[in-house]
């Protein structure tokens, strides 16, 4: 049921996250109206010449909401999902016990002059 859940909010919350990004692009800037009064550009539009600006300001503050709502609602539930574990290291693998490594010894015979000149580097 959780997951049923999240998946929901989730596509709402991308599908807002789209939406606000495609009503932003669509509207005006604060410079497009000046342009419209002195006859340049198409001043008569869908939505009338104020009502555009308006109806998708207001769309897009709705839109911003459900994205605000919805994060949240994300954050709550991937929060919820594991009640568990409270850190990452509760869930690491601890190592066995009594299982010691034996110490490195150096070799028993001296190594063989392979004709390098590493023995003559001072150290």
């Amino acid at each position: 049921m959780g997951g049923m859940v999240f998946s929901v909010v989730l596509t709402v919350h991308v599908l807002a996250g789209l939406g606000v990004v495609g009503l932003v692009l669509m509207q005006h800037g604060k410079g497009a109206d000046m342009g419209a009064a002195f006859g340049s550009g198409a001043s008569g539009s869908l939505f009338g010449s104020s009502g555009s600006a308006n109806f998708l300001s207001r769309l897009t503050a709705v839109l911003a909401g459900v994205f605000f709502v919805t994060s949240l609602g994300l954050s709550y539930l991937a929060g919820a999902k594991s009640p568990a574990a409270s850190s990452v290291m509760d869930g690491a693998a601890i190592p066995a016990v009594g299982v010691s490594a034996a110490p490195v010894q150096a070799p028993a015979t001296a190594p063989v002059d392979d004709g390098s000149k590493s023995k003559d580097i001072p150290r």
